[in-house]
């Protein structure tokens, strides 16, 4: 992605894929949270979502209808949000990947509680290179 990159530009990169990274935090937090609430519950309604996200049911419903426009999520009146595959390989990656961070933390002796709250914020803007040098040193321990 960087290798013929002007200097400037090189200087950039790291807030591109920053900002590239906030795009899709939403929508991984969002299809992770319906993934998990299927299988917990069997179902995923938008009340559910605004009580574990906290937030209103407006901004879920705002929401909802932008991922379905992305293809992540279908939802029909009256009834439980379904992912799409790609919702669920989204979900599924986002999962693992979350999951991975958390161990990685508590290996090294994070707090579960702060373990948890930093991973929040860790998975959407960790490479595959960093996750990747994670899972290695994990093997190691």
């Amino acid at each position: 992605m960087v290798a013929n990159v002007e200097p400037k530009e090189k200087e950039a990169t790291p807030f591109i894929a920053t900002r590239h990274h906030h795009l899709l935090e939403k929508a991984e937090d969002y299809v992770e949270l319906v993934a998990d609430l299927i299988q917990s519950k069997g179902e995923a309604r938008t009340c559910d979502i605004a009580a574990r996200l906290g937030v209103s049911h407006v901004t879920v419903v705002r929401t909802i209808q932008r991922l379905e426009r992305k293809g992540y999520l279908h939802r029909e009146p009256h009834r439980p949000i379904t992912l799409t595959e790609s919702g669920k390989q989204l979900a599924a990656f986002s999962k693992a990947r979350h999951n991975l961070i958390i161990e990685y933390l508590l290996s090294i002796g994070v707090p579960k509680e702060i373990a948890a709250i930093d991973a929040e914020g860790m998975e959407h803007h960790i490479s595959l290179q960093t996750l990747e040098a994670f899972r290695h040193q994990l093997k190691k321990n």
